[in-house]
């Protein structure tokens, strides 16, 4: 159990102190990605927790990871999907739902060096029409459940001087769209907390970052695209032109293994410097 007393202010007295300047927390000036083989495993002997990852985009990270070494905790309500992903990746699956707090902080995460945030759900409706318990949902969800598996997780990182935090955000967090109040708002909240994690974790050797894709081929997404399809009267090919792509410059939909591959980048040895950011994939719907 942690301890429930906290410092008024300042950096948590139970922290480990940064490094020195001028040296890597992994250990030396030169050793920055933490232990990598030579076959490119270069998570190998880490452990990712990835949540959402019964499918879609978790699922393709859960994958890109553990091809890359690391033992993935695959977190999803869904139990039995979580099991299917965790014997296809030689993870662990851990049934949770994270709405409810309590099982968030159930979650046994100490020795988590990678984490990424990644469940989320939708709901549309005007502003004014919105209802105050699903938008209470989504935040508790997307931004408040990331925020208590991070507050976890961080201390393990810093102690060992290596981390990576990947938040899937979206192009919605850094454009807005009518309609979506609480999922908008969520994503921008996730885009904060991601940047000040990436400040307080850079003298241990955690970098945090954003991954921000357009419309994904996932299950949710092609459902919208059916039910669009039927509510309009137009053909499925129509809905993703004149609907899901008319932003979008490139006009199709993002692949899961698109999103997967990125993740995986950010947790690799060409990524140590890069915290902070927002990767846009978004077709170029952030470069009108």
């Amino acid at each position: 159990m942690e301890s429930t007393s906290r410092p008024a202010a300042g950096r948590r007295t139970d922290a480990p102190a940064p490094p020195p300047t001028g040296v890597a927390a992994t250990g030396g000036p030169h050793r920055t990605t933490g232990p990598a083989a030579l076959d490119g495993h270069v998570l190998t002997g880490r452990t990712a927790l990835v949540t959402g990852a019964a499918s879609g985009i978790g699922r393709a990270c859960a994958v890109a990871l553990a091809s890359a070494g690391a033992h993935v905790l695959v977190v999803d309500i869904d139990a039995e999907g979580a099991r299917d992903v965790a014997r296809l990746v030689g993870g662990t699956a851990v049934t949770a739902d994270l709405s409810d707090p309590e099982q968030v902080d159930a979650l046994a995460v100490d020795a988590v060096d990678v984490v990424v945030n990644n469940a989320g759900l939708q709901h549309v409706a005007p502003v004014h029409e919105f209802p105050p318990d699903r938008f209470a949902l989504i935040q508790r969800v997307m931004l408040e459940a990331p925020f208590r598996i991070l507050r976890r997780t961080l201390p393990g990182m810093y102690a060992r001087g290596w981390g990576r935090v990947v938040n899937i955000s979206s192009v919605h967090g850094l454009r807005a769209s009518p309609f979506k109040s609480a999922y908008v708002a969520a994503k921008h909240g996730l885009e904060g907390l991601s940047k000040v994690v990436a400040l307080e974790g850079a003298p241990y050797g955690v970098t945090s970052n954003c991954v921000n894709p357009g419309y994904v081929r996932t299950p949710l997404v092609e459902g919208q695209i059916a039910d669009q399809a039927r509510a309009h009267g137009i053909p499925p090919e129509e809905v993703l032109e004149r609907v899901l792509l008319e932003r979008s410059a490139v006009k199709r939909l993002i692949e899961p293994e698109e999103v997967g591959a990125a993740v995986l980048w950010l947790c690799g040895p060409h990524a140590g410097s890069m915290s902070g950011a927002s990767l846009p994939m978004d077709g170029a719907w952030t470069a009108r």
